[in-house]
């Protein structure tokens, strides 16, 4: 297993991967899969990474910025995915932890993520590379008309930033 980082050619399988999640119900609240030009502008240009075996992408972790102001310019959304193929074999945390290095070089001091409680691989995970849960969002949003609730964790880096 190797961490890289995405380039643009790794899209089709970046893609078909988040349309996997998509389609589990409980990874997030999109329903398609946008295309590139506008992941691209929603994601950090830093802090995009894929796991790779054999040749095949398993997934990918990436970074959104959580606000246009700049005294938030630290702080960042966590994205992970993992391919059916891959799920249950510890590619999330590899990418996981990577993206949490790869952030810290970047110069970001605050990882968060937004996780439905049944989404228990990506919940352990979280708490594995130092995430804590710092709130709970009761039906905050719809998906296929079912309202949603969302566990917040947040990771406050140790070496940039206050800590």
């Amino acid at each position: 297993m190797k961490i890289r980082t995405m380039t643009p050619v790794d899209w089709p399988e970046v893609a078909r991967i988040y349309a996997e999640g998509i389609a589990t119900g409980f990874a997030t609240f999109e329903k398609e899969v946008p295309p590139y030009e506008i992941w691209d502008k929603a994601h950090t240009s830093s802090c995009r990474l894929v796991a790779v075996e054999q040749d095949t992408i398993t997934g990918w972790a990436a970074l959104s910025p959580v606000s246009g102001r700049c005294v938030y310019g630290g702080v960042a959304e966590v994205s992970v995915y993992v391919g059916k193929t891959g799920r249950g074999k510890g590619i999330g945390k590899l990418l996981l932890s990577a993206l949490v290095d790869e952030s810290e070089k970047a110069g970001f001091w605050t990882l968060q993520s937004g996780i439905f409680p049944e989404n228990e691989g990506s919940v352990r995970i979280h708490l594995q590379c130092g995430f804590r849960q710092i709130g709970y969002r009761e039906r905050i949003g719809q998906l296929d008309g079912v309202w949603k609730d969302n566990l917040i964790f947040e990771r406050r880096s140790k070496k940039v930033g206050a800590s």
